[in-house]
């Protein structure tokens, strides 16, 4: 019996061996600054920096990559989650946005922090500079409520 436990630990260091020679890239695409959403609307300091520190990993062309990004098989977590968040919301994209993919975008930044859904728990327990405090998501809700107010939505 002692024998199937060794065979069945090599064979599992060995899938993990293996795996780490399946490539994720971990890489970021180019990023045109006068799309971003620092460039098409004002986003106050206190604002930018918490978008920044707890949002812009997974929702903007500037990801930074942790170490752990590049050892399988949390390098296809993070590769998963950081492409599922760029394609719901992504702050270097957002001027390529129309004016009611902002005002959705505007509000369900304030459900997901209200709600406690963004920064995802897992992210914030690797990186805890993300974690939201209450003020930080009255901060960002105040931000874009008055962002939504300003956005020039054509009438259907």
């Amino acid at each position: 019996m002692r024998a199937w436990g060794t065979r069945l630990l090599l064979m599992a260091l060995a899938a993990l061996v293996v795996a780490q020679f399946i490539p994720i890239t971990g890489a970021n695409p180019p990023e045109d600054p006068a799309q971003a959403i620092f460039a098409s609307m004002a986003v106050p300091p206190a604002v930018s920096g918490i978008l920044t520190r707890a949002c812009q990993d997974c929702h903007s062309n500037r990801t930074v990559w942790p170490w752990y990004s590049r050892v399988a098989p949390a390098s296809w977590l993070v590769a998963h989650d950081v492409d599922e968040g760029r394609g719901e919301l992504n702050f270097s994209e957002w001027g390529r946005y129309n004016a009611r993919r902002q005002d959705r975008k505007l509000k369900e930044i304030c459900e997901q922090v209200e709600r406690g859904k963004m920064p995802m728990p897992i992210y914030a327990v690797m990186h805890p500079q993300a974690k939201l405090t209450a003020s930080d998501r009255n901060a960002l809700c105040e931000w874009s409520a008055a962002a939504r107010k300003n956005l020039a939505i054509p009438k259907p």
